[in-house]
């Protein structure tokens, strides 16, 4: 009996130890240009398992908290994403130089067509389109849902796209819970909201929640948000619609 209780000891304490978390730490680096060697200021990295950020300055350094083998998603306009893993070396040596690639960008031809109005206030309204965009609420929710004119049925829709098992909130957030909970740390970092308040491209709310772009506009379609909220908005307010839509779908599901 004494020696099983030593070995039961033994095996927790191993077990304790195997769960116990490697502690944060900084590393540092300098971004440059592969073309021109020259630092960027202004790139966007972001520690895709701890949801932090940080931004480069006028020559190009910035400091992040990490842990080994963490990813960092490196973004900056006119420049390809870059993600970056956590290595001991560069732990060890705590400081490392990356080069970016710039894009190759076409530009194509854009063409403005005015309206042409007429000058009388009945005609003009009449020509210029107005896409109405409508809130409906459910009752014990905060939050309501959104639809436009290209959605009538939406509110019919709401409930039977929640409830119904082989629907996409359900695929997606029933089997994403982890990647979901990135969304709250998102919120805890500044430097993150921040980034995302300045960015419509959905490039980096792809990567927090491992899921393709066109996935993000099913998703708020599903929730009944409006096609002109799915195009217009930041990427801060995507962010906070498709968590609005999470915690309605625990409460509705729970129900």
């Amino acid at each position: 009996m004494k020696y099983f209780v030593v070995f039961l000891f033994t095996i927790l304490s191993a077990i304790a130890v195997a769960q116990v978390k490697e502690p944060s730490q900084k590393v540092d680096g300098i971004i440059i240009s592969n073309t021109t060697r020259q630092s960027l200021p202004n790139v966007n990295i972001i520690n895709i398992n701890k949801v932090r950020g940080a931004t480069t300055d006028s020559r190009g350094y910035f400091e992040i908290d990490v842990q080994l083998n963490d990813t960092l998603h490196i973004t900056s306009l006119g420049f390809q994403s870059l993600r970056v893993r956590v290595t001991n070396d560069w732990i060890k040596n705590k400081s490392t130089k990356i080069q970016l690639t710039e894009k190759a960008i076409a530009l194509e031809e854009v063409v403005i067509r005015p309206f042409n109005l007429t000058g009388y206030l009945e005609v003009d309204t009449k020509i210029i389109p107005v896409k109405e965009n409508y809130r409906y609420s459910i009752s014990g929710l905060t939050q309501g849902y959104e639809a436009g004119a290209y959605s009538p049925n939406a509110f019919g829709r709401v409930l039977g796209s929640i409830f119904n098992p082989a629907d996409v909130l359900y695929n997606f957030f029933g089997k994403n819970p982890k990647e979901l909970k990135k969304l709250k740390e998102m919120k805890k970092d500044d430097t993150v909201r921040n980034l995302l308040e300045s960015k419509f491209d959905r490039e980096m709310i792809s990567v927090l929640l491992g899921v393709e772009k066109n996935q993000i506009a099913e998703i708020l379609q599903r929730c009944n948000y409006s096609e002109s909220f799915i195009q217009s908005a930041n990427d801060l307010q995507i962010m906070d619609a498709i968590s609005g839509c999470y915690e309605e779908y625990k409460v509705l599901k729970k129900k």
